[in-house]
């Protein structure tokens, strides 16, 4: 499938800033299940930009912008060719190894109540393929999906209790369920093809499975992530995948508006 990708970021500052940094996790990379025909970062304002890779082996780039500054805005847009099948990622940039990814997090750390849930929900004498597609079905089915805007911080076991959550949310408390279980997970930031404007990028979860690897598994929809995926980042949690993160230099307050659209080319389904 051929997708295109539009992605706005507008910041409005009340007071003109004398600098102003940011760190966008925006592009995605070549690998056996997509790959990036077209890929431009564009800036309204003499800035920098400065690409690198982290140590999730992320693409990053550094934009470093000198005021005043009364606002900002970054647009992003490309053309990705994506395949795969089943959710299996094949031939990403793996810098580290499985096991760091057990690592618990403050935003992926379990309570009781949604540990239970976990076991509850799942047959433990299941291959654990199974149990990670039954898991991934059930917190789909319980909550209602709400609109991703500023990531407020919180954290699965915060957002549990409730019965709406993003996609960020969403990932964040399969990831939770997968490694109190012993399960290597970790959260994805990337775009999923639905033709609507949306207020920020997609975010889901994947698992590691012996054998198989990484399988991507997208709680928003129930389902294992397909050609409408385009994957950008990943990390322990949404923080350390946030597509735009930075500071600034100045007093005031600032206003945030993203929009993003992501649409099949060439008439594909």
């Amino acid at each position: 499938m051929r997708i295109s990708i539009d992605h706005k970021t507008r910041y409005h500052f009340s007071e003109p800033q004398a600098r102003v940094v940011q760190l966008l996790r925006v592009t995605p990379q070549d690998s056996i299940d997509q790959t990036v025909v077209d890929w431009h970062i564009g800036v309204d304002c003499d800035a920098r930009l400065r690409r690198a890779r982290d140590g999730f082996g992320n693409i990053v780039t550094t934009l470093y912008a000198e005021g005043p500054l009364d606002g900002l805005a970054i647009d992003v847009q490309g053309e990705v060719l994506t395949a795969g099948e089943a959710g299996i990622v094949h031939g990403a940039q793996e810098p580290l190894p499985p096991a760091l990814y057990r690592r618990v997090t403050t935003r992926t750390e379990g309570s009781p109540e949604l540990l239970a849930f976990a076991a509850e929900a799942t047959a433990r004498d299941a291959p654990l393929l199974d149990r990670l597609h039954q898991l991934n079905g059930l917190i789909h089915q319980r909550f209602d999906r709400v609109a991703a805007h500023h990531d407020d911080g919180r954290g699965a076991a915060e957002v549990f209790p409730g019965w709406s959550a993003s996609a960020r949310d969403l990932a964040h408390i399969l990831i939770a369920a997968a490694r109190a279980a012993g399960v290597p997970a970790r959260y994805v930031s990337g775009y999923r093809r639905d033709g609507a404007h949306q207020p920020a990028p997609h975010a889901w979860a994947e698992a590691h499975v012996d054998g198989l690897g990484w399988i991507a598994f997208d709680p928003a929809h129930g389902i294992c992530a397909d050609p409408n995926y385009v994957r950008v980042a990943v990390a322990l949690d949404a923080t350390g995948a946030a597509p735009v993160a930075g500071s600034r230099l100045g007093q005031g307050e600032e206003r945030l508006m993203v929009d993003v659209q992501v649409a099949a080319m060439g008439g594909d389904a």
